[in-house]
C-alpha cells in the first residue's frame, strides 16, 4: 500500500469516526474573533464557526511570515503562502497555532463540509460552501476561472492557487476568495499533518484583517 493510498483510508476512518461519534450539534464555543467583521453570507452553513476559521487561519499565515520580515503586512503573507503552497514548500505544523487546531477539530464536525472521496481534496466540492464561494467572488476572472474549473470536475487546489497568486491581494477584501485559500489550501491539508507535532507556542500580536493593500 502507498503513502498516497494509506492516507486516504486514514482519512475516511476519520471522518467515519466523526460522523459515528460526534452526531451532537457541535459545541465550539472558544471564538476569538466573534468582533470582528463578518466574512461570507451563505445558506447552510456554521458562518460563526467558518468566520472564526478564516480570521484564525489569516493571524498562522501573518505571524508566521512576520516572523523573518517583521515589516510584512497580512497582504504580503498571503502572497508567500500562495507561492509556498504552488511549490510545495509550506510547513503546516510550523504556521499552525493552538488555536487554530481547536478550530480544526469542531471543523472537523460540520456536516458536508469535508469528501473522502474527493480525489484531489479533502474539501466537499459540492458543499453549500463552494458553492456560495463560486456565486460570490468579487474579480470576474477569478470567478469565471473557478465555477468552470468547477462546473467541468477540474477544480484542483493546485490549479486554482496558481490564478489565485497573481491577484493575492484581492484576498484582503474578498472574503469568498479568501475563504477557498483558507479551507482548501490550509484546513484540508492538516488533515495530512501530524498535528501532534506542532509548535505549541501561540505568538500574540494583532493582526489588521482589514488593512488595505498599497
Amino acid at each position: 500500500m502507498n503513502i498516497k493510498t494509506s492516507l486516504t483510508f486514514t482519512f475516511i476512518a476519520l471522518l467515519l469516526t466523526v460522523t459515528f461519534s460526534c452526531k451532537k450539534e457541535n459545541t465550539f464555543n472558544n471564538y476569538e474573533y466573534a468582533d470582528q467583521p463578518e466574512t461570507i453570507t451563505c445558506e447552510g452553513i456554521n458562518t460563526p464557526l467558518l468566520k472564526e476559521a478564516l480570521y484564525s487561519f489569516e493571524k498562522d499565515i501573518f505571524m508566521y511570515y512576520k516572523k523573518n520580515r517583521p515589516k510584512n503586512r497580512l497582504n504580503q503573507a498571503y502572497n508567500r503562502f500562495l507561492r509556498d503552497f504552488s511549490s510545495n514548500r509550506l510547513k503546516y505544523k510550523e504556521i499552525v497555532r493552538p488555536h487554530t487546531l481547536e478550530v480544526f477539530e469542531a471543523l472537523k464536525k460540520e456536516k458536508g463540509l469535508w469528501d473522502a472521496n474527493n480525489p484531489v481534496s479533502h474539501l466537499n466540492y459540492n458543499s453549500n460552501l463552494i458553492t456560495c464561494i463560486g456565486d460570490n467572488i468579487k474579480d470576474e476572472a477569478l470567478k469565471t476561472t473557478f465555477n468552470a474549473l468547477l462546473e467541468t470536475n477540474s477544480l484542483t487546489p493546485k490549479l486554482y492557487s496558481a490564478a489565485a497568486s497573481s491577484k493575492y491581494r484581492s484576498a484582503l477584501n474578498d472574503k469568498y476568495l479568501a475563504s477557498y485559500i483558507a479551507f482548501d489550501l490550509y484546513y484540508a491539508k492538516l488533515f495530512d499533518v501530524d498535528l501532534s507535532r506542532v509548535n505549541k507556542k501561540t505568538p500574540n500580536e494583532p493582526v489588521d484583517f482589514n488593512q488595505i493593500p498599497e
